[in-house]
């Protein structure tokens, strides 16, 4: 019965977070149709192995954690990486849309410099100023310590600073 309870929850609880997967399934690969290939592979195993999933707890993390492991079984296996990380800003969603065109700008400078930042800082940007996760989250969905963490953010802030200029225009 539990499993019935966990692929009930998992039914309800995938199209709404179907975006947010393939957003960062963009980040990881640089490629709408990865993204979107990594995102419906998430998809499939979380309902494979609903059995797993404990009901009432979050199943966004759980899925991303799926996504995470997606990834790098598909990066051992060819052992090549398409896109080299970029992500085109205007497919991310996350730019505003809004008449503030200043907003746009920045955020697309801001996105452009953040993808050019090594794959953990980035990763580490993404969980935890995107996604909202917590370092210990962030630790655990990138399997490092959490120091590692908290040290690819402070580098990747501090990257991101120069880039931008010390006033941060």
């Amino acid at each position: 019965m539990p499993a019935k309870k966990s692929e009930a929850e998992i039914r309800a609880g995938l199209p709404a977070l179907m975006p947010r997967l393939w957003r960062y399934g963009l980040v990881l690969s640089g490629d709408p149709a990865q993204a979107q290939d990594l995102a419906q592979a998430t998809a499939l195993r979380a309902l494979e192995r609903a059995a797993q999933f404990a009901p009432g707890t979050r199943l966004d993390r759980w899925c991303f954690s799926i996504l995470v492991s997606i990834w790098k079984n598909d990066l051992r296996a060819r052992k090549t990486r398409i896109g080299n990380g970029e992500v085109v800003v205007e497919e991310a969603g996350l730019i505003d849309n809004s008449p503030a065109v200043e907003v746009n700008i920045l955020a697309n400078r801001v996105l452009s410099l953040t993808n050019q930042l090594p794959e953990g800082q980035r990763m580490a940007i993404f969980l935890v100023y995107v996604e909202g996760h917590s370092y210990a989250e962030a630790a655990a969905q990138m399997e490092i310590p959490i120091g590692t963490v908290m040290s690819r953010l402070a580098n990747g802030r501090k990257r991101l600073k120069q880039a931008m200029g010390e006033d941060g225009t």
